[in-house]
């Protein structure tokens, strides 16, 4: 139940940025994006990704994590390379720089409980 309540909270937020960012009148995390559409899109297609791999996570799908762990980790870079390279976005606004990588807590808890799960699982069928 914990690992659902954590990729649903991950899968809320990234599919709430999406509504935000292409549907929504809300806060837009990119301001103006004058000639960076293309970065806009990347982040974009990674967010669906961590979507689908998190929705899989909450299946039981094992595989499902290697997916989540790279379109995270991709979503981080492409947060590094707008800071790197000084793109003109609201999201990098007063941030420091080791702040993107709290990105990586959840997946962290999420892949610790989902391992200890099938630890667990696999020692309970060696008792029986």
């Amino acid at each position: 139940m914990i690992i659902w309540a954590l990729a649903g909270l991950l899968i809320f937020y990234h599919v709430y940025t999406l509504y935000d960012l292409y549907l929504g009148s809300g806060t837009d995390l990119y301001g103006a994006t004058n000639g960076h559409a293309k970065f806009v899109y990347a982040q974009s297609i990674l967010r669906l990704l961590i979507i689908t791999s998190l929705l899989l996570v909450a299946m039981n799908r094992r595989f499902a994590l290697y997916g989540m762990w790279a379109a995270i980790s991709a979503l981080v870079a492409t947060h590094y390379w707008a800071l790197f390279f000084e793109l003109p976005f609201r999201f990098l606004e007063g941030r420091h720089p080791l702040s993107y990588l709290k990105g990586f807590i959840i997946p962290t808890v999420i892949t610790f409980l989902f391992l200890s799960m099938k630890t667990s699982r696999e020692s309970g069928k060696d008792a029986a």
